[in-house]
Formats: C-alpha cells, sequence, structure tokens
C-alpha cells in the first residue's frame, strides 16, 4: 500500500500524455462556440454547463452551453439537427453514451476501443465521437495522489461508458485483477469481451462477501437510495473489502451517498464525481477548443452549495 498514493509512475503519465486516446481538431477559436449536452430528463440536473461556462472563462473563450434532453427514439434526428443549430460540439451523458455510435460519421481510436462515446465534434458537415473519460479519471485520481499503475485489484460497478472507461484505464495500466460487476451477467461479459483481461460478474453474486479491491468504482447513476435502487444500495452496504485505498464515484453533485458511506464505513479517501467531471472537461475542452488547460484548474471551479 506504500506506494499506491504516492503518485502516478513518470513513465505512465509519459505514456498517457503520447497515447493518442483522442485527435484534437482544428480550432477555431473565432467561431461560434456552441455547445450542447445529450442525455435523457437528468440532462438538464447535470453540473456539467456552469463547470464548462467556467472553464470556457478560464480558457479565454466565449462561448454557450447548453444541456438538452433527448426523447428516447429520437437520437438520430437530433444529431442531424446539431448542425442546422450551429452546435459545433457536444458531450454525450447517459444513456446515450453507446447508442450514439452508429449515428456518427466516424470514431477516434479511443472511442473505438472503449466502445463508448461522451462527446463530439463536427468535421464539416458530420459529428466524430470521442471518450475523455479514461484520462479524466486518470488526471483525477493522479491529482489525489493514487498512483493507479501500482494498484493490484480495482471493481468497477455498472456496464455502461463511465464503466468501460474506467475499466479501459486500469487494464491499459497492467492492473492484473479487474472485476466488472452489472445487473445482469451478461452486461458485464460484454465489457469484459469487448476490452479484454476483466473478470465479468453480477451484482447478486457480491451480496454479502468480502472481496479484494484497492479501487472501487461506482460507474452506475445509482448514489442515494432512490426507487428502484433499494436493492443495489443495500448490496453496496453489506460489502466488505480487504486490500482497499480509494472509492469513487462518477455521479456529480450528490451528497451523502452510498459510495461515501462505504469510504467511511472503510476508512479511505472518497472521490466525487465532480473531481472526474473537471478533469474529463479539461480534456474535452482542448479537442474542441485546441486549449489545454493544467490540472490545476479543477481547483479554481466553484461548485453550488448542495
Amino acid at each position: 500500500m506504500a506506494g499506491f498514493f504516492s503518485g502516478f509512475p513518470s513513465q505512465a503519465i509519459q505514456e498517457a500524455e503520447g497515447t493518442e486516446l483522442y485527435t484534437v481538431g482544428a480550432p477555431d477559436k473565432n467561431g461560434a462556440n456552441i455547445f450542447a449536452l445529450l442525455g435523457d430528463e437528468r440532462a438538464t440536473e447535470s453540473p456539467a454547463p456552469a463547470v464548462y461556462h467556467q472553464l470556457l472563462d478560464l480558457a479565454g473563450l466565449t462561448g454557450s452551453y447548453t444541456a438538452f434532453p433527448v426523447i428516447p427514439g429520437n437520437l438520430e434526428a437530433v444529431i442531424h439537427g446539431l448542425g442546422a443549430l450551429n452546435i459545433r460540439a457536444a458531450n454525450i451523458d447517459v444513456p446515450l453514451q453507446e447508442t450514439i455510435i452508429p449515428h456518427l460519421f466516424a470514431l477516434s481510436e479511443g472511442a473505438k476501443i472503449i466502445g463508448s462515446v461522451n462527446a463530439i465534434l463536427r468535421h464539416g458537415l458530420y459529428y466524430k465521437g470521442y471518450n475523455t473519460n479514461a484520462l479524466g479519471l486518470m488526471d483525477a485520481l493522479q491529482g489525489v495522489g493514487c498512483n493507479a499503475g501500482s494498484c493490484k485489484s480495482v471493481l468497477v460497478f455498472g456496464a455502461g461508458g463511465a464503466a468501460r472507461a474506467a475499466v479501459f484505464l486500469f487494464r491499459w495500466l497492467g492492473v492484473p485483477d479487474v472485476t466488472i460487476a452489472a445487473r445482469r451477467l451478461e452486461q458485464a461479459q460484454e465489457v469484459a469481451n469487448h476490452l479484454g483481461g476483466a473478470k465479468p460478474v453480477s451484482l447478486d453474486s457480491l451480496a454479502g462477501q468480502s472481496l479484494s479491491a484497492q479501487v472501487i468504482i461506482n460507474a452506475t447513476p445509482v448514489s442515494v437510495g432512490e426507487e428502484n435502487h433499494e436493492a443495489i444500495i443495500d448490496l453496496v452496504r453489506s460489502l466488505d473489502f480487504r486490500d482497499r485505498g480509494i472509492v469513487v464515484d462518477f455521479n456529480a453533485a450528490v451528497r451523502d451517498s452510498a459510495w461515501q458511506e462505504l469510504a467511511g464505513r472503510l476508512g479511505v479517501p472518497f472521490m466525487r464525481g465532480e473531481t472526474i467531471l473537471v478533469h474529463q472537461a479539461r480534456h474535452t475542452l482542448a479537442l474542441w477548443c485546441g486549449v489545454q488547460l493544467p490540472p490545476e484548474t479543477e481547483k479554481k471551479i466553484s461548485w453550488p452549495r448542495v
């Protein structure tokens, strides 16, 4: 455990900086910087617009960023309409990060490997898909001194776009034991088959177990005991972990979550989704506008009191 919170190895950082997880498009800083967030009804409650407006100001750029809830089944029409609205780029939120792929003309190499898209950028008349979640998670962990490349075991809850990015990151860093847990075993199996090297399990199979996991990541939308979520929350509260180091929740702007409670019970640090969101957004803004804000920018972002 001594090396787990000692920062990323310099070699890993160099490899990350040299790996083309996305390709920065040609910036047009004098053009119309109109950006959007596409998701379901939860998009209107996302903190992403507030984060991106602050990042645009810090980067010295003008622009707008608006959340748009997409009616299920209308995604293709929405993608075709983005150009007409002069929307240069957009973030893709749950549950659209995989279903959007057939409606894009191309994917970056990172998005292809991960199998999900969280950002799109207009190239001429069409949109290309990218994934900045893996880099965002890596920077967030590095920022709290977590040497993810040195950990031995990771447990990822979920099988959507965020889970795919997390599994990809730890497998890419060479972590030997990566487990992905989903409601249905076939969901976890599909992600494991796509990315390779991860162990798929069902959530039910974990009930009451004592598990070995240094990094515990919630990549599901479940953080609190809302309707239909009680079973997962009860499961989280029943688990015990050996060799634990940090608990991470991808969900932003959530307080008093079951994952924070788990971290407190285990006596380990807890990382909120806000931290990941800011670092992911830094890389996305670099992709969209060619301006790379430093990691320290995360400390300058103001969050509304919850």
